[in-house]
């Protein structure tokens, strides 16, 4: 993950105006690379992180319009973050086992809820996966550094708020129509979470407080914290995967 030189050269063609927005928002790049990073196992650097931003930010920089009335920082914070993200994902940095126990998970919460026509609790999912009480928060523990980019189909511009879309001037009817329905499956299945888990996600995501902070703020360990996560993370997977499948014939 290293700033190309054609990307480089690219920087040197902008306009005053582009450039001298790259240079106020280094810092902008810097600050969502190293909270990110926290997130994230050793092996991934954050000088990779802010190598990927940087290049995101010069795109930003380029099509930026000042007359649609957005400001830069939320127009740029958005493809920031998804620049990040979605080379983290190419790197595939996780390991096949880890994402297979995160399947376990999602399967146990989809079938439960099938079930039982309403979101199951913790011991009925360790119990469907075959684990113990401690086992279990175990592996929610572990999936702490897979929950990355779960929401990332319906983030805003300024790549915080789970809901609020904003107008892109570069996207077509269909695609804001499309984004529109998926912020409404999105709503539904956060409405369904259990209100604790429903609070942790608004605090992480919507507030931006980390993990220990949301513990402090509801009186429970940072441990307990991302489990809780994980486990919210979960439901919303399959709730948005059950709502997005098409209809089975019967």
């Amino acid at each position: 993950m290293r700033v190309t030189a054609t990307a480089r050269a690219a920087a040197t063609a902008y306009e005053p105006d582009q450039n001298q927005l790259v240079l106020q928002h280094v810092p902008l790049v810097k600050a969502l690379a190293h909270r990110l990073a926290q997130r994230l196992p050793a092996q991934v650097e954050v000088t990779d992180l802010i190598s990927v931003g940087m290049v995101g930010l010069i795109e930003a920089a380029r099509r930026y319009r000042p007359a649609t009335g957005v400001p830069f920082e939320a127009f740029a914070r958005r493809r920031l973050k998804g620049a990040m993200l979605d080379a983290l994902r190419d790197l595939d940095w996780a390991p096949r086992s880890l994402r297979q126990l995160r399947r376990r998970l999602d399967t146990a919460v989809s079938l439960l809820r099938r079930e039982l026509g309403r979101e199951p609790d913790e011991p009925q999912v360790a119990e469907a996966m075959g684990l113990t009480q401690q086992q279990y928060e175990d592996v929610l523990e572990q999936l702490r550094s897979l929950e990355l980019g779960t929401i990332r189909q319906v983030e805003t511009c300024d790549g915080r708020q789970l809901l609020d879309l904003c107008i892109d001037p570069e996207e077509g009817p269909d695609l804001r129509l499309e984004r529109r329905e998926l912020a409404q499956l999105l709503a539904k299945a956060l409405a369904e979470l259990p209100e604790r888990e429903r609070q942790i996600l608004a605090l992480y995501y919507e507030e931006e407080l980390t993990l220990a902070e949301i513990g402090q703020v509801l009186g429970v360990t940072e441990s307990r914290i991302s489990q809780l996560r994980s486990l919210a993370l979960s439901r919303l997977r399959t709730s948005m995967r059950e709502a997005l499948a098409p209809p089975r014939e019967h």
